[in-house]
């Protein structure tokens, strides 16, 4: 269960980091460095990074149950 989890966090992570990405061409065009953060904070898909990072976070901190704690 932690590992699928943990991918996920990591596929929210990628892909919230590709879209910051893509839109630093926004400063090629014109846009200044307080525009640019301005814009990526209004799009949703640049705060799966946030919560992938979270996720990611809570499943590496969570302890698993040992193996002979299950069968009791």
């Amino acid at each position: 269960m932690r590992i699928f989890f943990f991918l996920t966090g990591f596929g929210f992570l990628v892909i919230g980091l590709t879209t910051i990405i893509l839109y630093l061409n926004l400063l090629t065009i014109g846009y200044n460095f307080q525009e640019y953060v301005n814009f990526i904070s209004r799009r949703i898909e640049c705060y799966f990074s946030l919560i992938g990072l979270i996720i990611i976070s809570i499943t590496i901190k969570i302890k698993g149950a040992k193996k002979y704690e299950l069968y009791l």
